[in-house]
This record gives structure tokens, C-alpha cells and sequence, in this order.
């Protein structure tokens, strides 16, 4: 139904930010970590899939549904290595230097990690406050057939 349509969307927003903060807090386990490559979350726009609604619009319209790509929700399509280089720091005695003593340290701001993840947390909070007013409305609409 149409109605569930934008819980469906919040609901692939939790998801898809959960997986952020999971990636997130796993660079900042690894800050540490010689070689380590901090790594990313790609999103792209869900695909609109055809549903029962959209057949009977295309028929109340006439042939076409107005419905566009917009708000079908999000989804994560890859966890993507940065592979900038990381400080090099000279320890020719480190078992992982190379032939010039130099040890690669990963790339990982723990700053800019913390600041992802609290844009990841205010995401998933905004998700959560969307499905809670579309249960409001859903409840409030039930009230006015009483």
C-alpha cells in the first residue's frame, strides 16, 4: 500500500546508517594499525519496483503514474577502501618497514571518523522521527474513521 511507502524508505535509511556507523567505528578501531586503509560506505537511490499501486494510478491517469524515483529509500551498494597513502613514519627496526625504514600508518583521522559518525547517528535519529510521525498520522487517520 501507499501508505507504508515512506516507512519503507525510513527503514532502508536505519539500515544503510547502521552499516555506516558499523564501518565508522571500525576505522577507529583500526587507527592504529599499520597499513590499514580506512574504509567507506557507498549509497545509491533504491530502485523503484513496480507495485499494485503504481498499476492503478497508470490506469486512473490515463496509461502513465506520475511516480518518480523520489523517496523509494536507499541502500548500500559497497564498503569501499580509501586508498590514500597513510603517513610514512621512519622505524627500520618495525617488522613491516620497507628497504628505506619507513613504516606506512594508516590514513584514519579519528577526528574526522568521530564527525561521520555523529552525521551517521543524527541520520539514523532523523529515520527513526520519520517512521514515528508516519505512525502518528497512520493512527490519527484511524481515529477519524471511529
Amino acid at each position: 500500500m501507499g501508505m507504508f511507502l515512506g516507512i519503507d524508505a525510513s527503514s532502508s535509511g536505519l539500515t544503510a546508517e547502521r552499516l555506516r556507523m558499523d564501518v565508522i567505528a571500525n576505522n577507529i578501531a583500526n587507527a592504529n594499525t599499520t597499513a590499514y586503509h580506512r574504509r567507506y560506505v557507498v549509497f545509491n537511490p533504491r530502485e523503484n519496483k513496480p507495485t499494485g499501486f503504481d498499476e492503478v494510478l497508470k490506469k486512473a491517469r490515463g496509461g502513465s503514474s506520475s511516480r518518480k524515483n523520489i523517496g523509494e529509500g536507499v541502500r548500500a551498494v559497497a564498503i569501499q577502501e580509501d586508498t590514500t597513502q597513510g603517513p610514512l613514519v621512519y622505524a627500520p627496526d618495525h617488522p613491516e618497514a620497507n628497504a628505506d625504514g619507513y613504516i606506512e600508518k594508516p590514513n584514519v583521522n579519528v577526528v574526522t571518523e568521530m564527525v561521520d559518525m555523529i552525521t551517521a547517528h543524527r541520520a539514523y535519529e532523523a529515520n527513526t522521527t520519520a517512521i514515528n510521525a508516519a505512525k502518528t498520522m497512520f493512527l490519527k487517520a484511524l481515529e477519524i474513521g471511529r
